[in-house]
């Protein structure tokens, strides 16, 4: 199957190569900090007010939302992007909301397997897929802090607001006929681009793999043939 990680000799994992364990924790740093400002300066500048996190009463009031009514600041011409403050109980884009507990065990042990992965399985100079894994464990770090420290995820930012579906669709099950109905953050945005990246550079190697395969394979045929 295209995109499968190889396992990397053991004179070649990342795990003991420190320039590799640097690329991951600087990018896993720099990327946390982002995330985490972000959301901080959002909740703190984008209503009228600061907004209040109440983790007990967030945590025992399902329908307890603290945040003011606000407009929403853009964030890029053309209304493609603007600010809108909500506190999500579900996953990426608010998918599987009050799994609290569910997400917290699962990125857990997510984000132990992308160690894993990144130690045993990436070669010492792979250092795209090494940067790939930082964002990803950055991203998941972001959102497991949120749901820690608040039992739900700070989100603020909205793409295509206002913008309906075509021919008067709505989204299966609902009847939001919005574009992009999804409210994120930074977090979101880490984990999505690390998996695209980790995703493409593994299918680029496979296929690097598969045509050395290819050669190989003809430079013996011709060898038998001579």
């Amino acid at each position: 199957m295209a995109g499968v990680i190889q396992r990397q000799p053991a004179g070649d994992t990342a795990f003991g190569s420190p320039r590799a364990w640097a690329i991951l924790l600087a990018v896993l740093v720099v990327g946390l900090a982002a995330d985490l400002w972000s959301k901080s300066w959002s909740f703190d500048n984008v209503a009228q007010t600061p907004v209040e996190l109440d983790r007990d009463r967030l945590l025992a009031e399902p329908g307890f939302d603290p945040i003011p009514f606000h407009r929403g600041d853009p964030v890029l011409p053309f209304d493609l992007l603007k600010f809108r403050l909500v506190l999500n109980p579900g996953a990426v884009f608010g998918i599987g909301a009050n799994h609290r507990w569910f997400f917290i065990v699962f990125t857990v042990i997510a984000m132990s397997a992308g160690v894993y992965v990144f130690g045993r399985y990436t070669g010492r100079r792979s250092w795209i897929e090494h940067a790939a894994i930082a964002l990803v464990l950055a991203g998941g770090l972001g959102n497991l802090y949120d749901r820690m420290a608040f039992g739900r995820v700070r989100d603020f930012l909205h793409a295509l607001p206002g913008r309906p579906l075509p021919f008067g669709w709505t989204w299966p099950g609902t009847q939001n006929d919005e574009m992009f109905p999804w409210v994120f953050n930074i977090a979101d945005v880490l984990l999505l681009v690390g998996m695209v990246v980790l995703m493409l550079s593994l299918h680029r190697q496979d296929r690097e793999r598969k045509r050395l395969e290819s050669n190989t394979a003809a430079d013996v045929a011709t060898d038998t043939a001579t």
